[in-house]
């Protein structure tokens, strides 16, 4: 115990820089666990043609929780070691999944097999490797990284019209992602959101900002469009692809609320509120689901195409 009379006046945001190193180590080790235990699974995750995207989640994770640390108690050693190491693993991990749409195709598959399996990786999840470059400023500019911050931004602002593109094909070429995947169609809100954010701290005009705030809002409408449906299932992990999105949009909003209208303002604060509660419902619903047994199960129908129309011999 603290020698002071009051220590609890001393605890400062600071000490929050213990979680953040904490949780960053809990993640790699983890990983490095079902690495040892079961290593055909994760190569296997390595090879899906969707899955192998959510390792960008790892150095995402990285990078946020250096974001926080900063935010939180400063440029600590803690957060500068979690940046560096997020920021270079993210962008190791974008050249990995962009070199894997120059990679040849199997030796036995037709030029229509190839093309399907092509495009049953185009998913709303292949952003996040894009969002974890785009956050690097976030972190980097307070910690005197300014110049890799905008090279790093610079990268995710290079694909993510381009991934955009890709899914607006891959709609009129194989069609919606399936159900399962739907809950993931509000990653696309996270891109403009970070970006707006990134751009801010990298002294860009608000105007800037405000841009993206509109493209985002564009992406909230279009992913509530498929809300119901992506909600008329059972609870799975894809559902928390609601959280960060939501919550980034919220961060930017409340951002630009202070020169904003009054109803802008109302807005940004409701959005908080929502972004809270999609949140807490999402933590809740995955507790339920581990005490169930029903979340760390293999995936439902193994055969089930990626693709909506059976014509394109997707599989997953």
């Amino acid at each position: 115990m603290s020698a002071h009379p009051t220590p609890l006046k001393f605890l400062a945001p600071g000490w929050f820089s213990i979680v953040m190193g904490l949780s960053g180590l809990a993640l790699a080790l983890a990983s490095l666990l079902r690495w040892q235990r079961h290593a055909q699974a994760w190569a296997e995750d390595l090879r899906h043609p969707v899955r192998h995207v959510f390792v960008a989640a790892m150095p995402v994770s990285l990078i946020l929780l250096a974001t926080v640390a900063v935010a939180l108690g400063g440029p600590t050693p803690w957060a500068r070691g979690l940046w560096m190491t997020g920021s270079v693993w993210q962008l190791g991990v974008t050249l990995w999944v962009v070199s894997r749409w120059l990679a040849p195709a199997a030796p036995a598959s037709t030029p229509a097999q190839a093309s399907a399996a092509f495009w049953s990786g185009i998913t709303p999840p292949l952003l996040i490797p894009i969002v974890g470059n785009v956050l690097v400023p976030l972190a980097g500019v307070p910690l005197g990284h300014g110049t890799w911050s905008v090279v790093q931004f610079g990268v995710g602002l290079f694909f993510w019209p381009l991934v955009i593109a890709l899914l607006v094909v891959r709609i009129g070429i194989a069609g919606l992602w399936p159900q399962r995947l739907l809950p993931t169609t509000f990653i696309t809100i996270a891109p403009p959101a970070v970006i707006g954010l990134a751009a801010l701290q990298l002294g860009a005009p608000e105007s800037l900002a405000w841009g993206a705030w509109g493209i985002a809002l564009l992406f909230a409408g279009w992913s509530a469009s498929v809300l119901r449906r992506a909600i008329d299932q059972p609870f799975a992990v894809p559902f928390w692809a609601l959280s960060f999105p939501l919550a980034a949009f919220a961060a930017l909003s409340l951002r630009l609320a202070g020169n904003a209208p009054a109803a802008l303002q109302a807005f940004a604060l409701a959005l908080l509120a929502l972004s809270s509660l999609v949140i807490l419902a999402l933590a809740l619903a995955t507790l339920k689901g581990l005490r169930r047994g029903s979340l760390l199960v293999p995936e439902p129908g193994p055969g089930a195409p990626l693709a909506t129309p059976p014509s394109t011999g997707v599989q997953p």
